[in-house]
């Protein structure tokens, strides 16, 4: 292992506002920093997968029964169901708000009658009936009765579309009549162009005999005509938004049909037509900015319950059941085959982490089968049959999520994790011999008992721990904002020192070598009691996933990393969309927080080789401590890395942990490489450190960029403001 002191030494100075960097461009024999580092995660928790990373636009499209949480709090993990129908429409109204729809009342008043959460009756009560029904394969549908009358009438949802870049969606439709009907998808904006805001309202429909008479029906609308029989079908089309239907409105998606009549849906999808794979095409390439090498996936917490072989096979014939670990249900529209073809798109590696909650080894050990065994296998051949002949060949697998928590699916005890563990490993190995297994560790606590007995019971089979950085604990308007902040970004100076003490744990222990997965990482302090006045702290004013303090969070933990060598093996960030830090979808638009930011600049870290620095500047300390954040002291204001690309540029990577005051002047000195050019520089950063990006202001934070010039001697200067990060690239400074 190489010596992170060696990489960063420092000496604390009295002087306020300036720092000098002395950089030893020539040094050799440092370990490269592996790509495996800079990881997303990703997992069925609310939007993240579905309206987030998958393109699909409609909610609950399975017509399933909706399971709104209680709290997670189920004696043996998982999440207890609200029933109580108060508290339920309090749920409804908060979902509704945070989906941008207009009305809850609608919504709420259909699921009480029997209809699938998130649509509503098209038509008067009188008129439309709701109840449930059974599909195809089995779970839930939707039965919609409509009496007779002059006006369509069905069933409805409120929906935003990418029109942005795209006016062609994809239906896919799977019902059935009682007896042989018509009825019409019908896709138009609210209010303006038709179809009124309220629930009830809708434009008239010309019938026609084509499949699609949208010009005719409306020139803001379009419209699908489907002929309804009493046997199970399965429908597809297109819809085509006119030119003129406005870009930013929310929309109506109607089944509608003039009555009388019984209709059955079992699901309805919606994609639109530039989709990749089912996948989004703005997240995929948001992604692709970051040069994503590594994706973690199922879970969280969504692993421990989830049963894979419910994800995989006709899409129409998997079932749709609750949630096990979050709020809502899990149609599995996105299963492995849907997760290998994302990681393919994206040039990434799949990290997948098993069900070891109420999962069982053998299930396990299939899984692994199902994606490298050959087609001469039980699971290959299914693969093979599922379309995927070739094996997929995941060689990373972590073994659990967080078992020791009373809140996951199938939780244990330190020593049931410890026997856990090599039962999985036993059956996924004999499977696959040359997979890299992940042992399921205590986060926040490296060196806990948690993990000593996992060390004891597993030894030399115990090859790589896991770790979630997840900490900051309760905090109040009273906490103090600036402290609050500055320990967050002091922490990774105490997590160095725990996981080196963990490395010799290990040693100890038998692994060889002895490695770390941090496999979850986020800013996590809980705002609790009413929010302070003025400069006090108040939720919107936390160092929170979607500000600029995850931004510079992962910046000084990629830094930790990189210091602490080859011992951490991976890092997959919290988490791709709508959940942690990354990338925001709100009505239908992806936009970035500023961590997505700092994954782009730090990218091109990936290959290259760490040389030494010498810090000079002041430090600071704080007096509380936050979750497992101990108080700190003699923590350097500034924090540093130089890396050798393979490009031969000399990449200085700063980040400014202080909460206030004004900017650190640098000095900044090369050894043993001299700079041929201008200096080229990226400064993330705002007035605030609670800076976010927004729907309204995408843009509020992001990288500016520039050139410094710089001496014969490789000297240049750089102004680093306080809360921000900085990246210098030193072109032909490669030494040597």
């Amino acid at each position: 292992m190489q010596d992170g002191q060696r990489l960063l030494e420092t000496v604390l100075a009295d002087s306020e506002g300036a720092a000098t960097l002395t950089v030893d461009a020539a040094s050799s024999g440092a370990v490269p920093v592996s790509p495996r580092i800079l990881g997303k995660f990703c997992e069925h928790l609310g939007a993240n997968i579905y309206h987030g990373m998958e393109a699909q636009l409609l909610h609950n499209p399975t017509m399933a029964r909706w399971r709104f949480s209680a709290g997670d709090d189920h004696p043996d993990g998982g999440v207890r169901e609200e029933t109580d129908r108060a508290r339920l429409a309090v749920r409804i109204a908060a979902y509704s708000a945070r989906q941008h729809w207009p009305d809850a009342g609608p919504i709420a008043e259909s699921y009480f009658d029997g209809g699938a959460f998130g649509w509503f009756r098209l038509g008067p009560a009188v008129r439309v009936a709701l109840g449930p029904t059974v599909g195809p394969y089995g779970g839930r549908a939707q039965r919609v009765e409509v009496a007779a009358g002059a006006e369509p009438a069905g069933l409805a949802q409120w929906l935003y579309l990418p029109l942005h870049r795209v006016r062609e969606y994809e239906y896919r439709l799977v019902a059935r009549a009682v007896e042989t009907t018509t009825a019409r998808l019908r896709l138009e904006p609210v209010g303006s162009c038709g179809g009124g805001l309220e629930a009830g309202a809708v434009a008239p429909v010309q019938p026609g005999g084509g499949q699609v008479d949208d010009a005719a029906a409306n020139a803001c609308g379009c419209v699908a005509t489907i002929g309804l029989t009493e046997e199970w079908c399965t429908f597809t089309g297109r819809l085509a938004v006119p030119p003129a239907a406005p870009a930013d409105a929310l929309y109506r998606f109607a089944i509608a049909v003039c009555g009388p009549a019984h209709l059955e849906i079992d699901r309805v999808l919606l994609y639109p037509a530039d989709h990749v794979g089912g996948a989004d095409p703005e997240v995929i390439a948001r992604l692709r900015e970051a040069r994503l090498p590594l994706l973690r996936w199922p879970g969280g917490n969504f692993a421990s319950g989830y049963r894979w072989r419910d994800g995989v096979g006709p899409v129409d014939a998997r079932p749709t059941v609750p949630n096990p670990a979050w709020e809502g249900v899990e149609p599995h529209l996105f299963g492995t085959d849907e997760f290998i073809r994302l990681c393919r798109e994206l040039g990434c590696e799949p990290l997948i982490c098993v069900n070891a909650g109420d999962g069982t080894a053998a299930e396990a050990a299939a899984w692994v089968e199902y994606c490298n065994g050959s087609p001469s296998t039980p699971m290959g051949r299914l693969r093979a049959a599922n379309g995927h002949p070739e094996p997929y060949g995941v060689r990373c697998w972590e073994i659990g999520n967080e078992l020791y928590g009373r809140w996951q699916v199938g939780w244990t005890t330190a020593l049931g994790n410890a026997h856990r563990y090599r039962r999985f490993r036993r059956a996924m190995l004999a499977v696959d011999p040359q997979l890299c297994l992940i042992a399921c560790g205590l986060g926040n606590e490296p060196v806990s008992e948690w993990n000593q007995k996992l060390l004891d019971r597993g030894r030399s089979q115990v090859r790589c721990i896991s770790d979630h950085i997840l900490t900051g604990g309760r905090v109040t308007r009273d906490t103090d904002p600036i402290e609050l902040f500055q320990a967050f970004m002091g922490y990774p100076m105490v997590l160095e020192s725990r996981y080196r003490t963990l490395q010799q744990r290990m040693q100890a222990a038998g692994a060889r070598p002895p490695r770390l997965a941090i496999t979850e990482l986020q800013l996590f302090a809980h705002f609790h009691g009413e929010a302070a006045a003025g400069d006090g702290l108040r939720p919107e004013r936390m160092p929170s996933p979607d500000t600029l303090a995850e931004a510079l969070s992962l910046a000084l933990i990629v830094h930790m990393c990189v210091r602490l060598g080859d011992f951490v093996e991976f890092v997959t960030h919290s988490a791709t969309v709508n959940h942690g830090g990354g990338l925001r979808k709100e009505r239908a638009r992806v936009y970035a927080n500023p961590v997505h930011y700092a994954h782009v600049l730090l990218a091109p870290l990936a290959g290259g080789v760490p040389v030494p620095v010498h810090l000079v500047c002041r430090a600071y300390a704080t007096r509380h401590s936050f979750g497992h954040i101990p108080p700190l002291a003699d923590i350097p204001y500034l924090d540093a890395l130089a890396v050798r690309l393979p490009s031969g540029e000399l990449l200085l990577s700063l980040v400014h942990r202080g909460g206030e005051g004004g900017p650190i002047e640098a000095d900044i000195r090369l050894h043993g490489g001299a700079a041929a050019g201008p200096v080229r520089w990226a400064q993330l950063g705002a007035p605030q450190w609670w800076a976010r990006n927004t729907l309204e202001a995408p843009e509020r934070v992001v990288p500016r960029h520039g050139e410094l010039p710089v001496s014969g001697d490789g000297r240049c200067s750089v102004s680093v403001p306080p809360h921000s990060y900085t990246r210098l690239l030193f072109p032909g400074a490669a030494g040597g």
